[in-house]
């Protein structure tokens, strides 16, 4: 079923049976306090306000059946995943792989690796554990959007100008249509986050568009009782 979602740099047809929700790195480490992010100096309370709307745009989202993806960036124990160079950045008292409130910094299995409370995957979703900041690199989301005929994909999630803009630049090129959904992705800095949703649409949609949750959740709804009427 197609639905016309308002959106900038225009509005934008979306087929739902082949549409997912893609939810990028919504992790402890990033959101929570005394996690590694407000480790390095940055509020965490910019990325919180993410989280109200992209719970009801996941509820909507679970309502009409969409497939939904989650990620988590983050390395193995033994850091064999993670290139020197990306280890050796950070303070020099906090980087990945070190002790920090949260068990190690952004190693897989301990508990600030994992996604917050408010967003857990349900059962069924997918979960994409990623070692670089793009989703489709070393992981098997490409092969998870084939096998379902996914040919877009609503974006959300942290950091606008690092996680969220590496995969939707990947997306793009591997010819996905992609819907960053603006009140749903967040940034540590403001002004990064004006420019990041501005190059997503800079010169007609260069990378693809970006919407409102409220408008989206209105056309996932209207398509449920659109089904039910028929």
């Amino acid at each position: 079923m197609a639905v016309t979602i308002p959106a900038t740099p225009a509005p934008i047809d979306l087929d739902l049976d082949h549409t997912a929700l893609l939810i990028i790195d919504m992790q402890r480490d990033f959101l929570l306090p005394g996690g590694f992010g407000e480790s390095l100096g940055n509020d965490v309370t910019l990325l919180q306000k993410v989280i109200p709307p992209l719970v009801d745009l996941l509820a909507a989202a679970r309502r009409v059946g969409l497939p939904v993806i989650h990620t988590r960036e983050g390395h193995e124990p033994d850091l064999s995943d993670c290139p020197p160079a990306k280890l050796r950045r950070g303070t020099p008292s906090k980087r990945i792989g070190d002790t920090g409130t949260f068990g190690r910094i952004l190693i897989r299995g301990e508990y600030g690796h994992d996604i917050i409370d408010e967003l857990a995957p349900a059962a069924g979703e997918v979960v994409i554990d990623k070692p670089g900041k793009g989703a489709f690199y070393a992981t098997g989301l490409a092969e998870v959007l084939q096998s379902r005929g996914i040919t877009s994909l609503l974006v959300t999630g942290v950091t606008t100008e690092v996680c969220v803009h590496t995969t939707t630049r990947e997306a793009n090129d591997r010819g996905y249509e992609c819907v960053v959904m603006s009140d749903c992705v967040g940034s540590y800095f403001p002004e990064f986050q004006r420019v990041g949703l501005e190059m997503v649409v800079a010169q007609g949609g260069i990378f693809g568009w970006t919407a409102h949750s409220a408008d989206v959740i209105a056309a996932l709804d209207g398509s449920n009782t659109d089904d039910a009427a028929s």
